[in-house]
């Protein structure tokens, strides 16, 4: 059954996905990470700079491209007019330590402005353990208030979980927490899915450096698509493009609506001088996005199997605010 959401939930949610209503969006939204990427002491002009190249060269290949608040607004002005827009809202990183991590806010910056610049999405980072007791509630609460923030503008609003372990003498990157992995993500879905939230960016559920039976990816994804209310797409987590393409194949064939990926896509290109990063963003980066759209167009789930359009005569104005449904 598909839930009816409001105009400019709707008109967001076309803005980013193709015509088939898939989602081939571009993140350049990391901050930190993204300073560690480049030479010590560049400044932020230089930054700002690399992310308007990549985002001009590859935006009129995507459905939209994700982008952060500090190094984002020259390359906002520099999307492509076919291609939407999403901002993110959370400050990079998390407070707290490292197995209680707590969200964190650019103070000043609010769904409010991310409608205002024009934005056809906001977007959340959020470190999540479904098995964290008190702070997965903390967090779901927020959540549920950023969602009732976004459906009064109404502004979709998508949400990436990151899962971590609680244990600090457990590495998320060791065989132990990868064997906690798929049913850390699946229940975080099924969690995360009934806040209000209207698109989930999830990681993939297998760690491929432990699991390479796409057999087990393939019950993995499905056990998610299983219990998500929403619509997911599947994010890069840094892993190389031909690991993400063949994630990609299996997340879509198994109920994904499509891929919101970076550092899979651009990596290499950051660190090149100007000639060397268009020369690789307008060869391989392009074929790459091209790859994975047209994967994605195989066999992603459209989003519109979850959601309606909105209905409503000739005053349909005149009660806007009940188009716009509650959580």
């Amino acid at each position: 059954m598909t839930q009816q959401v409001g105009p400019g939930t709707w008109r967001g949610l076309k803005q980013t996905s193709t015509s088939d209503h898939i989602f081939t969006i571009l993140a350049f939204d990391q901050r930190g990470n993204y300073r560690k990427m480049l030479p010590e002491g560049t400044p932020y002009e230089a930054a700002v700079q690399i992310k308007t190249e990549v985002v001009s060269a590859l935006s009129p290949h995507t459905s939209a491209v994700l982008l952060d608040p500090i190094y984002g607004l020259q390359p906002a002005l520099h999307v492509a007019g076919s291609s939407g827009l999403l901002v993110a809202l959370e400050k990079s990183g998390y407070s707290g330590d490292s197995t209680y991590r707590r969200l964190d806010f650019i103070e000043g910056w609010t769904v409010d402005k991310i409608k205002r610049m024009g934005a056809s999405a906001a977007k959340l980072l959020v470190y999540y353990h479904p098995d964290s007791g008190a702070l997965a509630n903390e967090l779901d609460e927020i959540m549920r208030q950023l969602a009732a923030d976004c459906r009064r503008v109404d502004l979709p609003f998508f949400v990436e979980p990151l899962s971590y372990s609680l244990d600090p003498a457990v590495s998320k990157s060791s065989a132990a927490f990868a064997a906690t992995r798929p049913n850390a993500v699946r229940e975080t879905a099924r969690r995360l899915s009934r806040l209000g939230v209207d698109v989930l960016k999830l990681e993939f559920p297998v760690d491929a450096a432990f699991d390479t039976d796409e057999a087990a990816w393939r019950s993995a994804c499905e056990a998610i698509s299983e219990v998500c209310a929403v619509p997911w797409v599947l994010l890069s987590a840094g892993v190389d493009f031909e690991t993400f393409e063949k994630q990609v194949t299996v997340a879509c064939q198994a109920g994904a609506s499509g891929f919101l990926a970076g550092r899979a896509i651009w990596r290499e290109g950051v660190a090149m001088d100007t000639a060397g990063r268009m020369a690789f963003l307008q060869d391989t980066a392009v074929e790459r996005v091209a790859r994975l759209s047209e994967i994605a167009t195989q066999y992603a789930r459209p989003w519109t199997e979850f959601f309606a359009p909105p209905t409503g005569g000739e005053s349909w104005f005149t009660g806007y605010d009940s188009l716009t449904p509650q959580a």
